[in-house]
């Protein structure tokens, strides 16, 4: 048995890595909890946390996308999520795939972990993405979390606050 030598929490996940090992990611096949729906329209009122330089040098950053407004449509299989009307990403619940963006590869898995929907991104170098969507304030307002791992250090943390845009 190897020892374990990184242990994180990230978005309410649990990643365990041994001297040597790579990461893996979970796939998630549990149905939506029931009560919860993300869709609606959202505007960013805040957002916090840190980016390192070093996290644009990594495969997995090219699937970084932001948006000071997003519009969430959830459906009985999956997620899609708009992105300042311009970027629309498709999400199975469940999914492990494999996804490319030009000449960059990466292991997709999705799903739904402690109330909230959770994405990763895993790249050839085993840089981790982990985007986590969780409703607050009673479904008035959205929390999405940025994390990227690389070996053991935090090379983007973020967090971005959303209310719900009323039409």
């Amino acid at each position: 048995m190897k020892n374990l030598s990184l242990v994180f929490l990230a978005g309410g996940l649990l990643f365990i890595g041994g001297c040597g090992a790579d990461p893996t990611l979970i796939t998630r096949p549990d149905p939506v909890p029931a009560g919860l729906d993300l869709t609606g329209s959202w505007i960013q009122t805040m957002n916090s946390g840190v980016s390192q330089p070093e996290a644009r040098d990594t495969a997995v950053n090219v699937f970084v996308k932001t948006g000071k407004a997003l519009k969430l449509t959830q459906t009985e299989t999956g997620l899609f999520i708009s992105f300042d009307r311009s970027v629309v990403e498709e999400y199975r619940f469940g999914e492990n795939r494999i996804i490319s963006i030009g000449e960059i590869d990466a292991e997709r898995a999705s799903g739904w972990a402690e109330n909230g929907y959770v994405i990763e991104t895993l790249d050839d170098d085993n840089a981790l993405l982990i985007d986590t969507y969780r409703l607050l304030n009673e479904g008035e307002s959205l929390r999405r979390t940025l994390v990227l791992q690389y070996r053991d250090k935090r090379l983007l943390d973020l967090q971005f606050d959303y209310d719900r845009a009323w039409e």
